[in-house]
C-alpha cells in the first residue's frame, strides 16, 4: 500500500522523453512506481487528464533572508518550484559577524532591492558561521528543498571587516577567505558564487566587496572546488570577465562554472551570441561552462527615488552618492550630469546597461500628481520625441515635477523574443533568472517555468513541452549535482506539479503588503496548476494556495558530488 497514488495523468518525466498517460506512486517520500496499474495508496488522487511533471528547479534565487521568517519561500513554490538555490551573485546573509550585521543588509537593501525593515525585523540572527546558517535552516524548516551556495561578498566581509569594498586582500587574508570556502563545502554548499557586474553597488554606492577581488584572491577561492572535488562556480559577469578565463577557472578545478546574466541586450543584440560561440567551443574542449538565461523580458517596476536599472551607468555615480540627500534633485537637474548620461548613452561594448533602446520600453505605471494623470500608460521615448526633447531631459524633468513619485516600468533585455528563442533552445542553457526573494517591490519573474511551459512551448510553439520540462528540471538538477530530482522515476524524489498545458502560465502581476515591518513585495499567481508536492508532501492545493498544514516537508540539501 502506497502513501499516494496519481491516476488518469498525463506524465512528463523531465528528462524529454514523450509524455504518456500513466500513474505515479509515492512511498515514504520517494517515487515507488511509475506506469499503469501502479498498484494501491492511502490517498489517490484522480488527475483527470492533468499533467504531471517534476516540480521546478529554480538555479537563481536570493532567498537567503526570507528564508528565516518564510519557510514557503513565497511565491515560488506555488508557482511550482520545490527546490530553490540560494546566495547567487555571492551575496548572502552567512557567514556574518554581529558588527557587520547593519553592513550586510544596507548592501543588500541596496544591490538586490530588499526592504532593510522586512531584514531587520524578520532575520533571527541566532547563526553567524556559514555551518551556522546551515544548521539554523535546517532547525527552522522549509516547504520547498533548499541548496545554498557559499557568497564571495559575505566572505570577504568575514576576513576584511570594513575594507572588504576598499582594497586588496592579502595572500594571508585570501588563505582564511579560501578556509571558509572549504568549511562551507565541507557543511553543504551547493558552490562559490560572486558577482564582478559593475551594477551590483551596496550602500551609498559602494561596489560590493566581492568586486574588490583581484586575480590570485578569484583563482584561491575558486580553487577551494577543484581541492574539494565538487560544487558549482556561480558567477555575475561584468564587463572585464571574459568566458575565456572562465573556461580557465573551468579547466583548472574540473568543476561546472555557471554564468550569468546572458540577456539579449539591446544595446548589443550579437553580444550574448558571441560569448555564447566562446561557450560552445569551451565545451567542445570538455570544459562544463553553462549559461543562466532567462525567459521573460527582465522588466523593472521604479522610481527616481531609487532607480536600480540606471545604477549600471558609470555617469549615474553622482546621482546615487546623493541619494536620500538634499543635493539629490539638484544633480538630477545638472546640464553636465545629464550631458554626461547622453555621452555615455553613445559609447559600445558595456553590457546589460540601460540603454538608448531601452526608452520605447519605458512606460509611466502611476504619478504623484492628479495633473499628470493623463500620462499614466504612456511611453517615455515617445512623449520625449513629442516634446521634442532629449528623452534624458523629458524623462527627468518629468520625474522631478512630479516629485520622484511617478513609478516606470521598463522592459530592459530580452525584448525580441525571436532571438531569445536562440538562447532558450541553447544546449548549454540553463533557464533560470528568477531572482526570486530578490527586487521584491519593482519585480516578480518567480513563475519564470510556468511561463516557460505557457508561453514558450504552448503559445510560441519554440519547443515541445517535454523539452520546456527538460530545462526546468533534470537538465537544472544535473548542472549542481542535485541528486534524484527533476525526474518522474523510480527511486527520485517525489518532488510533482500537476498542470493543464491549455492554461498554465502566470498571472497578472500586483502589490501585497505580507512582508515583516508591512513592506510591500510584488506578486503573481499562477495559472492552471492544479497541486505541487515536496518529498510527497502536498503543499499547494487545487486551487494554486500554499497548504498551510502541509508542515515543513522541503529538505536542506548538503549533498552535491559527482555521480558516481
Amino acid at each position: 500500500m502506497h502513501d499516494l497514488v496519481i491516476k488518469g495523468a498525463v506524465l512528463v518525466d523531465g528528462m524529454g522523453n514523450p509524455a504518456t498517460d500513466g500513474e505515479v506512486a509515492v512511498s515514504g517520500g520517494k517515487i515507488a512506481a511509475v506506469g499503469e496499474n501502479v498498484g494501491e495508496g492511502r490517498e489517490t488522487l484522480h488527475a483527470e487528464g492533468l499533467t504531471l511533471a517534476p516540480g521546478i528547479i529554480d538555479l537563481h534565487t536570493h532567498f537567503d533572508a526570507q528564508l528565516t521568517w518564510d519557510p514557503y519561500a513565497t511565491p515560488s513554490n506555488r508557482l511550482g518550484v520545490t527546490t530553490v538555490v540560494i546566495g547567487n551573485c555571492g551575496f548572502t546573509i552567512a557567514p556574518c559577524k554581529p558588527q557587520d550585521r547593519d553592513r550586510i543588509l544596507k548592501n543588500l537593501t541596496h544591490v538586490e532591492g530588499m526592504s532593510l525593515e522586512a531584514m531587520v525585523e524578520g532575520i533571527d540572527w541566532d547563526f553567524e558561521t556559514f555551518p551556522d546558517y546551515m544548521n539554523s535552516l535546517e532547525r527552522r524548516g522549509m516547504v520547498p528543498n533548499v541548496a545554498a551556495f557559499c557568497g564571495h561578498s559575505s566572505v570577504r566581509t568575514w576576513v576584511l571587516g570594513e575594507e572588504a569594498s576598499d582594497r586588496a586582500a592579502t595572500a594571508e587574508e585570501v588563505a582564511e577567505m579560501k578556509n571558509i570556502v572549504l568549511e562551507a563545502l565541507e557543511h553543504g554548499a551547493c558552490g562559490f558564487a560572486t558577482s564582478t557586474l559593475e551594477q551590483h553597488n551596496g550602500h551609498a554606492g559602494i561596489p560590493m566587496p566581492s568586486r574588490l577581488a583581484d586575480e590570485h584572491e578569484m583563482m584561491e577561492l575558486t580553487g577551494a572546488l577543484g581541492e574539494a572535488g565538487k560544487g558549482a562556480f556561480m558567477l555575475t559577469k561584468g564587463m572585464k570577465t571574459t568566458v575565456p578565463w572562465l573556461e580557465e577557472v573551468s579547466a583548472r578545478n574540473g568543476r561546472p562554472v555557471s554564468i550569468a546574466a546572458m540577456f539579449v541586450d539591446p544595446g548589443d543584440p550579437e553580444r550574448v551570441f558571441r560569448e555564447i560561440g566562446e561557450i560552445e567551443g569551451a565545451r567542445d574542449r570538455g570544459r562544463e561552462l553553462w549559461s543562466q538565461v532567462g525567459c521573460f523580458p527582465l522588466g523593472m517596476e521604479f522610481t527616481l527615488e531609487h532607480p536600480y536599472p540606471l545604477e549600471a551607468l558609470i555617469n549615474w555615480r553622482p546621482a546615487i552618492e546623493a541619494e536620500g540627500s538634499e543635493d539629490y534633485k539638484r544633480v538630477l537637474a545638472d546640464e553636465s550630469f545629464r550631458q554626461a548620461l547622453k555621452d555615455e548613452m553613445h559609447t559600445t561594448g558595456v553590457p546589460n546597461r540601460f540603454s538608448s533602446n531601452n526608452w520605447d520600453h519605458m512606460r509611466i505605471m502611476s504619478v504623484g500628481k492628479t495633473a499628470h494623470q493623463d500620462l499614466v500608460g504612456k511611453i517615455v521615448g515617445h512623449l520625449a520625441r513629442d516634446a521634442g526633447q532629449d528623452p534624458w531631459d523629458w524623462f527627468l524633468d518629468f520625474g522631478l515635477a512630479d516629485d520622484l513619485k511617478a513609478e516606470f516600468d521598463c522592459k530592459l533585455f530580452n525584448v525580441d523574443e525571436d532571438r531569445v528563442v536562440d538562447l532558450l533552445r541553447h544546449p548549454a542553457a540553463a533557464v533560470t533568472l528568477s531572482d526570486a526573494g530578490a527586487h521584491l517591490s519593482f519585480l516578480c519573474d518567480a513563475g519564470f517555468g510556468l511561463h516557460l511551459m505557457g508561453h514558450w512551448a504552448r503559445d510560441r510553439g519554440d519547443m515541445s513541452l517535454e523539452e520546456a520540462v527538460e530545462k526546468l528540471t533534470s537538465r537544472a538538477a544535473g548542472i549542481y549535482r542535485i541528486k534524484d530530482r527533476g525526474r518522474l522515476q523510480k527511486g527520485a524524489w517525489a518532488d510533482l506539479m500537476l498542470f493543464d498545458p491549455k492554461t498554465v502560465g502566470r498571472g497578472d502581476k500586483y502589490k501585497v503588503q505580507d512582508l515583516p515591518a508591512g513592506a510591500v513585495r510584488v506578486d503573481t499567481p499562477a495559472k492552471g496548476l492544479h497541486g505541487v508536492w515536496v518529498n510527497g508532501v502536498r503543499t499547494v492545493g487545487a486551487n494554486g494556495d500554499n497548504l498551510p498544514d502541509c508542515g515543513k516537508p522541503g529538505q536542506l540539501l548538503r549533498d552535491f558530488a559527482d555521480p558516481a
